[in-house]
């Protein structure tokens, strides 16, 4: 069954978009910014709901193709979605050493 990306964010999620205006934030137009921040920054309701709303392969297409992961979260949803690990865009190893350069903790 084909998941329709959903039209809003829900209320009970708005904390995890505290810097944008999440009443205008279209998950259907920006849905790697969603399911990057909702994994990134959110509690388990906020996983529940991208997991429910979102398909698979979208998902997976948002580690891919987003660097904005820091690697705990890259490395548990590469196990948990069966996503090997070079091709993680957060876990490249020239992200990695440059992110070293700028932030060496």
């Amino acid at each position: 069954m084909k998941k329709t990306l959903p039209k809003r964010i829900p209320k009970y999620l708005h904390r995890f978009f505290w810097d944008v205006d999440v009443k205008k934030l279209n998950p259907q137009k920006y849905p790697y910014f969603v399911i990057n921040r909702l994994l990134e920054k959110g509690n388990i309701e906020a996983v529940r709901f991208v997991l429910k709303n979102f398909p698979k392969q979208k998902i997976i297409e948002t580690f891919k193709k987003i660097r904005d992961f820091n690697k705990k979260t890259a490395h548990f949803w590469s196990l948990f979605l069966k996503i090997p690990q070079r091709e993680i865009k957060c876990l490249e190893p020239s992200y990695l050493k440059m992110r070293m350069m700028h932030w060496p903790y």
